[in-house]
Parts: structure tokens; sequence; C-alpha cells
């Protein structure tokens, strides 16, 4: 008689069979393979019909989940896409992952989900703040206390939400406490530590959920074999104007002062000198990852890269931007305003021009649900912040958004832009990019243009979709007269030149 059970993450499998997926352990005398592979055993053992005692799945007593969700009062229809999504997955044994915009209620999907496995369910999200609303609104629905691990706090329940960091920690004695388990942004899971939380649970049953599917190191791949790979998707454009506020995005290019452009056109040629020396080509972060690298034992490297860093922080944080942001605001008085920055320099220099509250990783949980609070209730009517914000707020207020600096990450740009669409009557939403002419940032723009459009079906300046979508790009007058008046040369990105991905 075969016997499989389960210790530190692992499957067990005591007898005379290698199943797939395990090797030879000598410390137990066994097989051994990843929990994560116990149903594809399980299949295995039932179709080779070999006799076998299971004792993996250790469930937590669980009431019965469906019930209490009738039972609630709580619960909402859904929409035709969301139940679209729950039929593909559970077309695919209840695994993969569901890619719907920011707003368009995935929270509920998978609240949907907890209640027709009806089994002990582990939730999984990346930030504390996540962690609560999930918490909440799964109280909310089942009427009954839901776990928490994370923030200081370890209460395992039938339906339990963790932060990414504690469901690591935990991951080898949780894994085979519950029969579902939920990714929320899922494409964090990808990450070296986290995805051992998946490798470590049994759980038969798994569903990841994110706007922003694809990573740009490309380690997405790894969620066919984590979760099950992509069942399900929507893009913002089917979705925009309907479920989800219509929406334009404006790209305003500003130019250098003099003195910034000086100063730019100087960092950057040592940048690109020590480029066209040494023959490197930039085409990628895995290309600019070889040269930080290099600048621990290349002394020209390192000053290279100092450069380059310096150059790009003049074009992040140049005063022609906050000249063109004062004027967008005082364009949008009555609006509710969130200013997105790549790094915390510009969202304090922002927060002291215009006396913004700030936002950062450094602001203490209780100050940022504070003012998150005041600008729901209009008291404060901006607010600015560097990443914090990219996931994990629910502020349907919000309808401006004003990238004021920002990387060609196609995930940051969606999800900056998944804020300020969530539903309300009467809204509309615009989402500004403010780009510096003639540096990094133009080529930065456009990357991050050309991946969302690609994806999403975008058209171009001016045209209106059917969705309720709308592109333009706003020049600022006599940009480029302005830059020869300064008599300056900054360097160009040329079409397949060394620096055309930096």
């Amino acid at each position: 008689m075969i016997k499989i059970s389960f210790k530190q993450g692992t499957v067990l499998i005591k007898g005379n069979v290698r199943v797939p997926n395990s090797i030879w352990d000598e410390r137990s005398g066994s097989f051994r393979a990843p929990a994560m592979y116990y149903a594809d055993i399980v299949n295995y053992l039932k179709q080779s019909g070999i006799d076998f005692e299971d004792s993996v799945l250790e469930l937590l007593p669980c009431p019965d989940l469906a019930a209490a969700y009738e039972a609630s009062g709580k619960k909402l229809k859904l929409r035709d896409y969301q139940a679209e999504a729950l039929i593909a997955w559970g077309e695919n044994d209840r695994r993969g992952v569901l890619v719907l915009p920011t707003g368009s209620g995935k929270t509920l999907t998978g609240i949907r989900a907890i209640a027709s496995c009806n089994t002990p369910a582990l939730v999984i999200v990346p930030t504390l703040d996540l962690l609560e609303q999930w918490k909440k609104e799964l109280k909310e629905a089942f009427s009954m206390e839901i776990g928490k691990l994370g923030g200081g706090e370890k209460n395992i329940l039938p339906i339990t939400v963790s932060t990414y960091d504690s469901a690591y920690i935990h991951a080898e004695t949780l894994g085979n406490s519950f029969g579902l388990i939920i990714f929320d942004e899922v494409h964090h899971l990808p990450a070296a530590g986290y995805r051992s939380i998946a490798e470590f649970s049994a759980a038969p049953f798994r569903l990841g959920l994110t706007a922003t599917y694809e990573r740009e190191d490309g380690l997405h791949t790894e969620l066919n074999r984590l979760v099950g790979g992509k069942v399900y998707e929507k893009k913002v454009s089917e979705l925009a104007g309907g479920h989800l506020a219509p929406y334009t995005i404006k790209r305003v290019t500003v130019v250098l002062t003099g003195e910034e452009q000086e100063e730019y056109g100087q960092n950057y040629s040592v940048f690109l000198d020590y480029l066209r020396k040494t023959g490197m080509i930039m085409r990628g972060p895995q290309d600019f990852q070889k040269l930080v690298m290099k600048s621990g034992r290349d002394p020209e490297a390192r000053k290279a890269l100092l450069a380059r860093n310096r150059a790009r922080d003049l074009a992040f944080n140049s005063d022609s931007k906050i000249e063109k942001l004062k004027e967008i605001l005082e364009q949008h008085r009555e609006d509710r305003v969130f200013i997105f920055t790549e790094h915390n320099r510009l969202v304090h220099r922002i927060s002291n021009t215009f006396l913004i509250p700030a936002i950062t990783y450094r602001t203490p949980s209780k100050e940022r649900n504070s003012i998150l609070e005041k600008f729901r209730q209009g008291r404060y009517r901006a607010v600015v912040t560097s990443k914090v914000l990219d996931e994990g707020i629910d502020v349907p207020e919000a309808n401006i958004g004003i990238i004021a600096s920002g990387t060609g990450s196609k995930r940051a740009y969606v999800q900056r832009l998944g804020r300020i669409l969530r539903k309300k009557e009467g809204k509309e939403a615009i989402l500004y990019e403010i780009v510096a002419e003639e540096t990094t940032e133009t080529g930065t723009a456009k990357r991050r243009k050309e991946a969302f459009s690609s994806r999403r079906g975008s058209t171009e300046s001016g045209s209106t979709e059917s969705s309720g979508r709308k592109i333009e790009k706003v020049e600022e007058k006599n940009a480029k007269a302005k830059t020869r008046e300064a008599g300056k040369i900054i360097p160009k990105s040329k079409k397949g030149g060394p620096h055309a991905n930096i």
C-alpha cells in the first residue's frame, strides 16, 4: 500500500512507486515531491490503478461557506465578465489566473470562488492595506470572523488573509491546511522568495488575480507552474465607459531650463561615451543590470552610472515640470487628483511647493489612512505619492491622475491608470503624463505607451474609441524653439542606438 503524507512543504510517498516530479530522499527513505504537485500525484495514482492511503491534507475545520455566503445577505450579482472568468477558471480544474482591470471587482470574483469551492481558503495580498480591505469584505460576505496573518498578528481561521511576506515565513506549516489559495496581485508571486508559497502548498484549487500579468523580467511564465497560467483576461478598453469610468490620456511635454539642459548634456555624454568605448548596448533591464554589476569593480563604469543617474534626476525633477504641474492643478481645482512620481525627492518637492499631503513608504499606516480618508471626504483635493499607492487602494473619488515621473514599466503605468478608473456616477477620468523633452524620458514614455497600446488596442492622438477611452498628445508651445534658443546640444536617442532602451 502506497502512503502519501505532508511534511514541511513536501509530499512524502512511502512505497515502491516513483510518481512524477518526485525524487528519492535518503533521510526519509521515500520519494519526495513539492507539495504543489499533490493533485497531480493523486491523479497519477488513481489513473495507474495503484491503491494508496492519503493523509496529505489536514484542512481546518470549516463551516459550510456556500451556505454562509447565501445567508449573509451580501450576495452580489456577478457582472457578465466576472461570471465568464469564474467559468473559465472552473473549466481549468479551478486553477489559473484571471486578468481583470483595477476597479473591475477582482475581490468579489475571489469571494465567489471561495463560496463555490466551499473549502478553507487562504488569501494572500502584497500590502497591509489590501489585507485590511480583503478582511473587511470577507467578513461582510460570510458573516464570520476572518483570520489574519501579518502586521504582527497570527490568527489562522477557515478563511484567512495573509501578506506575501507572512505567508512565505509560514509556508511549510500552513501548506496542507487550506483547499483553496488565492493570490491577489499574483504578479508578485514569481519573485524568488514568494514562489515557495505556492510550491509548499498542497491546495488543489488555486486562483491568481491581477490587472498586470506580465513582468519585465519575464518571470510571469512561472505562473503556469505555480498557479495554472492565464485562463481569462479583460482589457481596460473593453470595460471603460461601461463598468469602468471613461478616460482620456494626455501626454504633455516640457523643456528643461537652459541650466538644466547644460548639466543634463554634460552628464549624459559621460554615460554615452562609456557605452561607445566599451561597446555596451542597452536593450533592456538585463543589460542595465550588467552595467550595475560592472560598476562594483570598474571605476569608469561607476562614473558612467552615476552620471546617467544625475541626468535622469534632472529630467525627473525639472523646474519646468513644477510649472506645468501648477497649470494642471489650477485647471482641475474642483477635481480629486493623484500625483505619481518615481522617487521620493520629487514627492517632497511637490508637497512643499503646493502644500499637498504626501504618502511614501515611510508614511505610517495610521497617517496614510487618515490622508486617504480626508481625500475621499473632499477635505484634501490632491495627494502626491511615489510607488506605494500603485496597488491596494480603493478611492473611486479620484478622477485625475498625473504622472510627474516614471519608468517604462507597463505594469506601473496600468496600475496608476487604474487608480482613477473606479466607476462613479458622472465621472470622467484623465491621466496626464508630464515628460521632459529631449531627454531619455521621451523614450521611456514611448516604450510605456507602445507596451500599453499594443496590449490595449489604443489609438493615436485625439481619436476616441467606443469604450470611452481617448488619447491625446499635448505639446508645450514653442518647445523645440526654446531648445534651439538655449543653444545647448542634448544627446538624442537614435533608433537602435546604444542608449535606445535606457
